[in-house]
Order: structure tokens, then sequence, then C-alpha cells
């Protein structure tokens, strides 16, 4: 832990940015204050930085980006021989400053800079980076959190965010680093016009648009199907893009929810710009009282996930992550299949944490199931894998169940402009049936059973609030329960540990994935249970998978589950 008196009484002599040195005057003798912003350093891990605006090494400000900078800098000039980096951001509070403050450190140190011009969405930086050939990417963002929050995620040279090895490689650079070091930052425009800097041209871009367009199932479907759609891209960078791309694809009719069309890193009318919940649609639904649309599309501030509500008998029905996720994997199998062109073993990837029911319908299509660990990063080196081996075309789906789809080897993070179009075209296929997609789901459930996926959040605020999750989690492996809700508990599969215990056969062998700071309980009957701490956020995520006859059935098992579990592992006393 640091010295937070010390480092608070540094940075009031060194922080010289006049936004910084006043907040700095304002916590004077305010211990509390001072602790919370210097107790820690932001840390660096496979997602890069995360965290609150404002002065202290435990903040996002200029002083943090350019010591992250200094040792990805560092770190890039250390493995590859000639190192470029391509830089891109949202529109949050000081993204585009942050940018040009990482860009400017990177060409000081000797690294070639391609910069978007504009704001742009996450995959497009992902697309970027294979596709300019550079050794590593940046993107500020901080994704779905409130405008309070800000970030800077790295990726690697295949376009996938940092390994663990790399982003060690570049933590320990970082740790090395001088927050105020003396190195000498280059000037941007000097940059720009000595070339240095150069921004990225819409040759990128319009590659990026061709091969998502490319991932059509059916390309007659949407000209053909006259659906209508409200979109909101929460004030962030999908205002351009995913209205580019239904427009390229035939859908016309579509209403951009005006308040919510600027981008904004104050979310104004959403202070919560995560189309995970229903808040997000509070203003499209406004939008829809006047104008009925057959879909609500929104996505997030970086537009790499997106959510959906569906028009179903006068009502917008919201879906679920893996609602979509099922719904968007029958749809381009089946096609496929009907059309004849299903090649033998297409690939559909998940996480550990995604409906167990998008296994069975990939494998009811022959389709192989990949299963990795929570993050994309995964999904995107397994495409890799298969692209390594000529085998790239296998690959049809990789999703989360976080609302982060993706439906083609062109980038290799989730992708929001990609899923939307990918979500139109499904919409649009069954408006010509005279169906919904809700009409869809409940046809997938009536096959391969009703699944209700929950997910719990508990909030850790605070210096003391990562102490207190490692203890939960720590409590729980020491006696894993036997029971939950009255259903036993047959085995757990204990990613930290890298064990895999099967409690019925009184056995342990490994577990496949790589070590991750995760729980997965197995219940009789196939249900799961699966605790792990947030990579990016302050809180433990509890996510449970029941598969019963009907709804009602699952919502009781699953209230069960939630109260006992919270009795087991003590989380919220």
């Amino acid at each position: 832990m640091n010295d937070a008196n010390a480092l608070y009484k540094e940075w009031c002599e060194k922080a010289t940015d006049p936004e910084i040195a006043a907040e700095l005057k304002a916590i004077d003798g305010n211990e509390e204050e001072i602790k919370d912003r210097f107790w820690q350093d932001l840390s660096f891990g496979t997602a890069g930085l995360r965290g609150v605006l404002g002065a202290g090494t435990n903040r996002m400000n200029i002083y943090t980006v350019r010591k992250a900078t200094r040792g990805l800098c560092r770190y890039l000039n250390d493995d590859f021989g000639s190192p470029s980096c391509v830089i891109g951001y949202d529109s949050r509070i000081n993204s585009e400053r942050f940018a040009k403050e990482a860009a400017c450190v990177l060409a000081s140190g000797g690294v070639k800079v391609w910069l978007f011009p504009e704001l742009i969405p996450t995959p497009i930086v992902a697309f970027a980076v294979r596709e300019l050939k550079c050794s590593s990417g940046i993107i500020i963002t901080a994704s779905h959190n409130p405008s309070k929050y800000n970030g800077y995620k790295c990726y690697d040279e295949r376009g996938y965010q940092m390994t663990d090895a790399a982003a060690d490689k570049t933590l320990a650079y970082i740790n090395k680093t001088d927050m105020f070091g003396d190195d000498e930052i280059a000037d941007f425009d000097e940059a720009v016009a000595d070339g240095r800097i150069r921004y990225v041209g819409t040759d990128v871009t319009d590659k990026y648009y061709s091969l998502v367009e490319k991932r059509l199932v059916s390309p007659e479907v949407p000209k053909k199907a006259g659906l209508s759609v409200i979109y909101t891209p929460l004030n962030g960078t999908g205002n351009k893009p995913v209205r580019r791309i239904l427009d390229t694809i035939g859908i016309k009719d579509v209403t951009v929810v005006g308040t919510q069309e600027l981008p904004d890193g104050n979310f104004p009318t959403c202070p919560f710009p995560n189309p995970e919940i229903r808040e997000a649609f509070n203003e499209a639904l406004k939008v829809a009282e006047t104008k009925k649309a057959d879909i609500l599309l929104a996505t997030d501030p970086d537009c790499d996930r997106v959510g959906i509500a569906v028009l179903h008998n006068g009502e917008y029905v919201l879906l679920t992550g893996n609602d979509v996720g099922c719904i968007l994997i029958d749809y381009i199998l089946s096609q496929k299949k009907n059309a004849g062109t299903l090649c033998e073993k297409q690939v559909v990837i998940k996480s550990i944490v995604t409906t167990d029911m998008a296994a069975l319908i990939a494998e009811h299509y022959g389709a192989q199931v990949v299963e990795v660990l929570t993050g994309f990063k995964y999904i995107g080196e397994y495409i890799t894998q298969l692209e390594e081996k000529g085998e790239a075309d296998r690959f049809e789906i990789g999703f989360e169940e976080s609302y982060g789809y993706l439906t083609g080897a062109h980038t290799r993070d989730k992708d929001a402009v990609n899923a939307s179009m990918m979500i139109c075209e499904a919409a649009s296929f069954y408006k010509l049936k005279g169906e919904t997609l809700v009409d869809a789901l409940n046809s997938l459930h009536s096959r391969f059973g009703f699944w209700q996926n929950s997910l719990f959040n508990f909030y850790f605020e605070g210096a003391d609030g990562m102490a207190k999750m490692s203890a939960i989690m720590e409590k729980l492996r020491s006696a894993f329960p036997t029971s939950l809700g009255g259903v036993r508990v047959i085995g757990v599969d204990d990613y930290k540990t890298g064990l895999s215990h099967d409690f019925e056969a009184g056995t342990e062998k490994p577990v496949s994935l790589p070590k991750s700071n995760v729980i997965a309980l197995k219940l009789c009957g196939g249900d799961k249970v699966i605790i792990r701490p947030a990579g990016t956020e302050p809180k433990i995520k509890v996510y449970t998978m029941v598969r019963e006859k009907d709804e009602n059935a699952a919502a009781a098992k699953t209230s069960l589950y939630e109260k006992e579990l919270l009795s087991v592992v003590g989380i919220g006393e």
C-alpha cells in the first residue's frame, strides 16, 4: 500500500496541470479523500487501466496515462524492431486528450503512431491493429461505466487484448517509471507535421465496413423486410458506424434518439450507459411512444456491446445477452444449413459464464462448441489460432452473456457494429415470416428447454473493497457448499487452483483453461452457479444458470440459489 500522504505532497509540488493542481488543493486536509486517491496505483493488467477521473495515483489523469504509456513504449521498443501503435478514443471526458498524450509519449520514444482523427468504436481500433500491422493498439475508453470513469485498453500485435505475459512485462516497465519523469514529451502538432504521428485514413475504415457487410447470411433479407429501428448510441461512438452499416444493407427506417445522438461524456440522460440495463432504453422508449419500431437498439459508448428491445404483442420486451446470442447462433447456422453453405465443424465460442443453451443449439447443427474464460481476448485468441491453421472460415460466432458478439474474423474484439447488423438481419428474417425475435426465442425454449440465466452484482468500493472481495473468494474455497436451494452440489471447478472436483466420484482432475479467480459450482440436474470478481470494477459477479420446465419454476429456483448463496458466502454481510 502506498504512503498516501507522501504521494499527495509530491503531487502538490510536481503536478503542474491546472485542473489537477486545483483538485489537489481542494482536498488539502481531507484524509479520507487523500487516502482514496493515493493508497494504490491504478492496476495495469490485460485490460489496461480503468479508474475514476481525477488527481492521484488511483485515478485516471494525464500523469497516470503518461506513466502507463512510457512503460508500454519501453516494452514495444524492447520486443519489436520498428514498433508502431494505433490509438483510438471514445466520447468520454478527456478521452481525446488522453489519446493525444499517449500519442506524444510514444512518438517521443521512437514508436510510430497511427491516430484516429475522430472518436471511433473499439472493434475498429482492434481491426486497425492488424490492418496497419502495428505492434500494439490503445483505445481510451471505460466501456459502459458511469461518466466519472475512463480507461486505457491495450491490444497486442494480433489485435486482441494483451496476454498476461505482455501485460506483466509492460507493468514491470511501468513500475520502473517515475510518475513525473523527465523524459521529453513530443509536441503534438510538431509530431504530426514531421510524420511521427499520422492519422488513420478512410481506407482502413472502408475496408472494415466491407468485411462486416460480408458477414450477412442472406443479403436480400434486410432489403425486403422493411424493418423499422429506433437506435441510441448512448452519446457514444456508434452513431455514424451503426447508421452507416444499417443503411448499406438496406435498412432505411432508422430513427436515432435525439437526446443521445451526439457524443457527450457526461451521459446526461443515461447515468449508466450500459445496454444491459433497462434504464439505457428509457429515452428510446419515449421516442417509441410516438413512432413504433420493430426493434430498439442501444450500443454502449465505445460500441462494442449492443442491447435490444423487441416490439412483441404491442409491448417492448428486453432480451438478454444470452437470448440474443442463442437467437443469432440458431439463425446463422440454420440458414447456412438450408442454403448448403454450412461446412463441417463450424466453430461457436462462448465464455464459461454464458448460457449452456447456446451449446445445445450449436451442437444440434453439428458445430464444435469451444468454452473460454470470461474476457473477449480469449475468443480473439482462439480465432487467431484457427487463422494460423488456415481454418478461420470455420468460425461462425463468439459471444459473451454481457452483450458482446462477433460473427467474423475481421476483428478480434466484440463488435456492436457487426452485431447490430446481424440482429437486424435476423429480425428482418422473422418479420418476413410474420414473427418477432421473441417468437424466435420462444421457439428455442420449446426445443431446448427453458433456461434462466441471472447475474447478481455485489459492490465493494474504496480501499478496503479489494480485501473484502479476496476474503470472500478464499472463504468459499476453504469450504465449498454441499448444496444450494436444496439441490446437491456435485462438483466444483476452481480455476484459480486449476482443479476440477467431482464430489460424486471423489476425484480431482486439472481444469483445461488458464488459471483465473473463478469458482463454478455444478449442481445436480445441470444447473450452475459461477462466482468471480469483476476484472475492471470493484464488484463480485454471481451467475446462475437454471434449466426448468417453465419461467416460473426457473425463477423460483434462481431465487433459492441466490438467497442460500448469500448465506453460504457472506456476501452483503
